[in-house]
């Protein structure tokens, strides 16, 4: 039975990803500092999986638990927008020392690394759809929406040089905005906020001109390909985009919202500098090229965006109605 270690492990994918490798007969710990993570996610797996809350920065329980796996599935970041301009100093902390401490971790024991990454790597990227070797355009150290993007771009050639100078096993995987759910909206993801929005008939905020454009892949689509990609040897070494190209503006996104549950939401258009601060910059499009992954394991996206916001409905639905926009207009 492989033994599968995973960081963040409470939270939105990585108890999605915990599901999928229990499934797969893998023996699954968990770690995770419950700081942006909830024991709720993960409390009906507590009899087939060891839950462990504490940091990834103590050395010494990390050391223990890479010791007993096969394979990290290192998920635990800061996560959010609002997190990342609102607490900079953390945000590049817990990314970079996090990782830091993984890898070094895993070394000692000669571990397999999976680790996850962002599309805001790509930042204002020059071309789009988005390829693994694509130039990168990144705004002003002026503005901390960036600092973000480059402490998880510090993590990958981190990662990176962990496998080309000492041969650890190490596979970046990049995320387009993955939803489903148990997503929280507290930490500024857009879908889970709007659902909730429309859901009590409150308008729906969209930010700047909401002409911006996403593409949202369903988390058990995204969980497949970490699992897949995780089993693969030739992937060892490379980064792979996981997301789908089904695009849609932010403004539709919510126009979908409100048809799918049939709400009297109106939609109001918010300045950024009144969302997040003054000068935000934001990305226009981001939208991944999935060949390089199709090529190596075969994966593609399956769920459409429609039948994804039909499951987040659901799930709120069903008696799972945190408010998560609590003092927002």
């Amino acid at each position: 039975m492989a033994r599968a270690l995973i960081t963040g492990g409470a939270g939105f994918i990585g108890s999605h990803l915990a599901e999928t490798l229990l499934e797969r007969g893998y023996s699954v710990t968990l770690i995770d500092n419950l700081s942006t993570g909830y024991l709720e996610n993960v409390a009906h797996l507590s009899d087939r999986a060891q839950i462990v809350i504490e940091t990834i920065m103590n050395e010494a329980v990390m050391d223990r638990l890479v010791s007993e796996c096969d394979v990290i599935f290192h998920l635990a970041a800061a996560v959010g927008v609002f997190e990342v301009v609102n607490k900079p100093i953390h945000t590049i902390e817990t990314n970079v020392r996090g990782t830091e401490i993984v890898l070094k971790t895993a070394r000692r024991y000669r571990k397999k690394v999976m680790l996850a990454s962002t599309s805001e790597v790509y930042g204002n990227g020059i071309r789009t759809p988005f390829s693994e070797d694509d130039d990168r355009l990144l705004g002003p150290t002026t503005k901390s929406r960036w600092g973000y993007a480059s402490s998880k771009a510090l993590d990958e050639f981190l990662g990176l040089a962990y496998h080309k100078e000492v041969g650890l096993p190490v596979v970046v995987f990049r995320l387009f905005n993955t939803v489903g759910p148990r997503q929280r909206g507290r930490y500024g993801m857009v879908v889970p906020r709007f659902v909730q929005w429309a859901l009590q008939g409150k308008p729906l905020q969209v930010y700047g001109d909401g002409q911006q454009s996403r593409c949202f892949a369903n988390v058990s689509d995204v969980v497949d390909a970490i699992c897949g990609l995780s089993e693969s040897e030739e992937a060892v070494g490379e980064v792979f985009n996981i997301g789908t190209q089904e695009e849609t503006t932010i403004h539709a996104l919510a126009e979908r919202v409100i048809a799918r549950t049939d709400s009297p939401s109106e939609i109001r258009l918010v300045p950024y500098a009144e969302a997040y601060e003054e000068g935000f910059d934001d990305m226009r499009r981001r939208v991944p090229d999935i060949n390089k992954i199709k090529g190596a394991i075969g994966w593609q996206p399956r769920k459409t965006l429609d039948e994804t916001l039909d499951e987040i409905v659901a799930y709120f639905l069903n008696g799972r109605m945190q408010d998560d926009t609590a003092g927002e207009n």
